[in-house]
C-alpha cells in the first residue's frame, strides 16, 4: 500500500488545543465526505499531546519543534491514488480539502511526502491504536539523515542494520510496535508539497513506536541499556537536529482495509 505522511503546523494565532478541536470536528468529517472519491482506504488524524517534549526519554539532544499532528492517509496503490486524485472530480475535491486546510494550518511550515512501511516489531493482528482514552501513546520521529550518507545508503543502513538492533531490544525497553515508514515517490512527493506552498524539506521517512505511558517512568537498567544502544546506532546515520520527536495519539477517521 501507498502512504502519506503530512505533518502540519497550526495556523498562526491559534492554540494547538484550537487547531486541533477544528481538525477534529469540521475538517475529518470534510475529508470522510470525500474519502472515497479519493480513493481512501484508511485516514488518520494523529495529535500532537501536551506532554513537554523536550524532557521526552530518549529525546537525542537539541531538535526541531515538534509538529501539531500527522495525516496518515492510505491508499491500495500509488496507480490507484493517481487514478483517483488526477480524475476531474478528484481535482475539485483536493482543491476544496486544501481551501480548508488553510482554516488551520500554516501550509508553508508543513511538510507531506509518500512513503511505504516496513514493520520491523508488529503483532498480529495490527490492532494496537493509541486511543485518546487508553494509556497507549505514539512516539512520532520524522528523522532526517547525516550530510556524509546518501539517502538511498542512509535508508539501507535504517533498514538493514539499525531494524534488527531495535527489534532485538524491543522486550527490555518496552515497545509494543514499531515500524520504519520510508519516503519514496519523489515526483509525487514534490507536486503534493508545491500545490500546498510547503518550504519545508522533506524528511527521509519516520519511527513510529507504540508504547504504554506505564513504561515511561520506570527506567530498568534494561531500558537504559537499550536506549544506549539505539542511540549509539542512530548516531550513525541520522542528523538528531533536523529530526523531530514527539508523543501522539490517533484518531482513526475511516478505515475500509
Amino acid at each position: 500500500m501507498l502512504r502519506l505522511t503530512f505533518l502540519i503546523r497550526r495556523k498562526e494565532g491559534t492554540t494547538r488545543e484550537e487547531m486541533q478541536r477544528y481538525w477534529l470536528e469540521e475538517h475529518g468529517p470534510l475529508v470522510a465526505g470525500h474519502s472515497r472519491t479519493l480513493g481512501m482506504l484508511r485516514y488518520v488524524q494523529v495529535h500532537t499531546t501536551d506532554d513537554d517534549h523536550s524532557r521526552l526519554p530518549g529525546r537525542r539532544g537539541e531538535m526541531e519543534e515538534p509538529y501539531d499532528g500527522v495525516v496518515e492517509v492510505w491508499w491500495e496503490s500509488k496507480e490507484a491514488m493517481v487514478e483517483a486524485t488526477r480524475s476531474e472530480q478528484g481535482r475539485r475535491v483536493d482543491q476544496i480539502l486544501r481551501d480548508d486546510e488553510a482554516n488551520f494550518m500554516d501550509l508553508e511550515r508543513s511538510v507531506a511526502w509518500f512513503n511505504y512501511e516496513y514493520p520491523q516489531v508488529n503483532p498480529t493482528p495490527e490492532n494496537i491504536v493509541a486511543t485518546e482514552r487508553s494509556s497507549l501513546v505514539k512516539l512520532y520521529f520524522p528523522l532526517r539523515h547525516q550530510g556524509s550518507m546518501s539517502f538511498d545508503k542512509a535508508q539501507w543502513y535504517w533498514r538493514t542494520h539499525h531494524g534488527p538492533v531495535i527489534r532485538r531490544q524491543a522486550q527490555g525497553s518496552g515497545i509494543l510496535r514499531y515500524q520504519q515508514v520510508h519516503r519514496d515517490e519523489p515526483e509525487l512527493t514534490a507536486s503534493i508539497n508545491s500545490s500546498r506552498g510547503s518550504e519545508v524539506e522533506p524528511y527521509m521517512g519516520h519511527a513510529e513506536v507504540w508504547f504504554d505511558r506505564a513504561s515511561m517512568g520506570n527506567a530498568t537498567p534494561e531500558n537504559r541499556i537499550a536506549s544506549r544502544r539505539a542511540y549509539d546506532d542512530e548516531s550513525k546515520f541520522i542528523d538528531f537536529a533536523r529530526s523531530s520527536m514527539f508523543l501522539t495519539k490517533e484518531h482513526v477517521i475511516i478505515d475500509r482495509r
